[in-house]
């Protein structure tokens, strides 16, 4: 499938806009991506738990290991804890406390990953196209999610995005004898992507395009373009930049490192679903609605079109991405919703494909019951987000601001007309509208709903507490019951974390405040009487945890030792 010469209507502001690719990308970043960046408190468990183990890569100095508070955490490869220190030192104050420094690489790996999907689609067809695929990849909610918080995957996508930009021109030059062959640099370069996504997210990056070159070789029943990727030197490159951290860290952990990240994270993932996350396959179809959002106005009818024009290579190897990496992640047990991130690019570029075809071209049957159901998909979840301001404020208690009311009203008028757009089949000016949706959402939601809502806030009220009520030579506080990492990030490195009774044994010699959930309230009480030590209530709140999805009740206790005669030994 090609671009042709004269496209439909709306590309002509494409086309304009094409003329600055990573300007315009960079403008759909700041309009999408940024408001909320610096603002937001930290969240929990993922990015609190990154952040705070980066944090204590910062003040011991050890770029090895991997620590979180007292134990250590060998779930994921050194690579976003490297990149988040970095970021920590050179933007962040002395003590490290903004979450915002920490966030720094995911941004910046989110637009790097749109410049290279850019250069990806450039692979095959027209600068408006590749902007069109790169800019509906920006938009979806799932890599705006990503780009804000301090995690691993905005930096993973770009480094998958980089590789297979690098697989997919030699897999292209190989079908294709008239297309020149890619020079040694820029395929060892597609190496360096990989050894820096195997550091960032161990096994997954050869996941993806293991899958994807083993399903369009099966496809095209010839595998004899791979040799053209250089695998022998490019193994040897990968292992040459991953084998200093990695015997280092076998040798630090003492092989604890590859017992936890490979035998429990890994290989649990696989084999079960891990820490509650089990989900049977179809999951992420059934999220894909709102994840996908807003590149969903093209996804189906874009899928349904590449198998129509499937002879084309590039076409190809796209359903071969999209395809073969959404049926590994949903045959995985454990399910999260950024997993299926990697599969998003190659949905976003069959769908620009589609969206610049001419019109001229007969619409077949399929593509138009694609059309209508994309239609109603996109509507229908344009509706859903406008509603979400208004259902956040009367849940939580918030006011609906006119910033909302305003908000609410133009996503739901750029939704509709969209959805109408796309009814009428004038495709570009409804992915430009669709995107523009996008634009206009997440900083309501971000800017205008966000600070507002309290109650799930309380880590930041709850540090806040300590602060007011702390006093000079009090040891570091201890929670009980309420151990969310976030908490422990904004109190710092020697926060306690215990049940209500080591609280109580921890506290009753020296005193001291602990931070204590209802249901460890009485085993705390009942270990201080047990020790003739003595506290009193310094402050108490209430508020939603949503990570466990319950509202909560903390109270703040000043704990008074008891007399060295008078106290009791065990």
């Amino acid at each position: 499938m090609t671009d042709a010469a004269t496209f439909p209507t709306g590309a002509s502001v494409l086309r304009q806009l094409a003329r600055w690719p990573a300007a315009t990308l960079f403008l759909l970043c700041l309009l999408g991506w940024v408001p909320g960046f610096f603002s937001l408190p930290p969240l929990d468990r993922d990015e609190s738990r990154f952040a705070q183990a980066s944090k204590q890569m910062v003040e011991t100095g050890n770029l090895v290991d991997i620590r979180f508070s007292e134990g250590a955490r060998y779930n994921k490869p050194i690579g976003i804890y490297w990149l988040q220190s970095a970021s920590a030192k050179i933007f962040g104050s002395p003590e490290h406390k903004e979450i915002w420094t920490y966030r720094v690489p995911s941004l910046v790996g989110g637009f790097l990953a749109l410049l290279f999907a850019y250069w990806c689609a450039r692979a095959f067809s027209s600068r408006e196209t590749a902007l069109l695929s790169a800019s509906l990849l920006g938009a979806t909610l799932l890599l705006t999610a990503e780009a804000k918080i301090a995690t691993t995957d905005a930096v993973l996508l770009a480094t998958v995005l980089a590789a297979q930009a690098v697989f997919l021109r030699i897999y292209l030059a190989a079908r294709d004898p008239t297309r020149p062959q890619l020079k040694l640099g820029i395929v060892l370069a597609g190496w360096v992507a990989i050894a820096v996504g195997i550091l960032i997210k161990g096994p997954v990056i050869l996941a993806v395009l293991g899958v994807t070159c083993v399903a369009v070789s099966v496809w095209d029943r010839d595998w004899r373009w791979l040799k053209a990727t250089r695998p022998g030197l490019g193994i040897l490159l990968v292992a040459i930049l991953v084998a200093p951290w990695a015997i280092a860290i076998g040798i630090e952990s003492h092989g604890a490192f590859y017992q936890q990240s490979l035998g429990h994270d890994f290989g649990n993932k696989i084999l079960g679903g891990q820490e509650s996350h089990g989900a049977l396959p179809g999951y992420f179809l059934l999220l894909s609605s709102v994840t996908l959002w807003p590149a969903t106005i093209l996804a189906v009818p874009g899928i349904v079109s590449g198998i129509a024009f499937r002879r084309n290579a590039a076409t190809r190897y796209l359903l071969a991405w999209a395809g073969a990496t959404w049926l590994l992640f949903e045959i995985v047990p454990t399910k999260l919703p950024h997993y299926i991130l990697p599969a998003y690019p190659a949905i976003a570029m069959l769908g620009a494909l589609w969206a610049m075809r001419p019109q001229s071209i007969e619409e077949p049957k399929g593509e138009r019951i694609a059309r209508i159901v994309a239609c109603v998909q996109f509507f229908l979840v344009s509706l859903a987000l406008a509603a979400v301001p208004i259902a956040a404020a009367w849940k939580f208690g918030s006011n609906v601001t006119p910033l909302i009311v305003i908000g609410v009203g133009a996503i739901f008028a750029m939704g509709t007309a969209a959805a109408i757009m796309l009814a009428r089949r004038r495709v570009p000016a409804a992915a430009l509208l669709g995107i523009l949706a996008a634009v206009i959402a997440y900083p309501i939601l971000t800017l205008g709903v966000a600070p507002n809502l309290s109650p799930i806030w309380i880590s930041p009220r709850a540090a806040d507490l300590i602060a007011k009520d702390g006093k000079p030579g009090d040891p570091p506080v201890v929670l009980a019951g309420y151990v969310e990492p976030s908490l422990v990030f904004l109190l710092g490195t020697n926060t306690h974390l215990e049940n209500g009774r080591a609280a109580a044994d921890l506290f009753a010699d020296s005193g001291g405040l602990v931070l204590v959930e209802d249901h460890e309230r009485q085993n705390f009480l009942s270990g201080l009487a047990r020790r003739n030590a003595a506290s009193s209530v310094a402050d108490s709140l209430s508020g939603y945890d949503y990570s466990r999805g319950r509202f909560i009740h903390l109270t703040l206790y000043r704990v008074t030792p008891a007399p060295k005669a008078t106290r009791s030994v065990e």
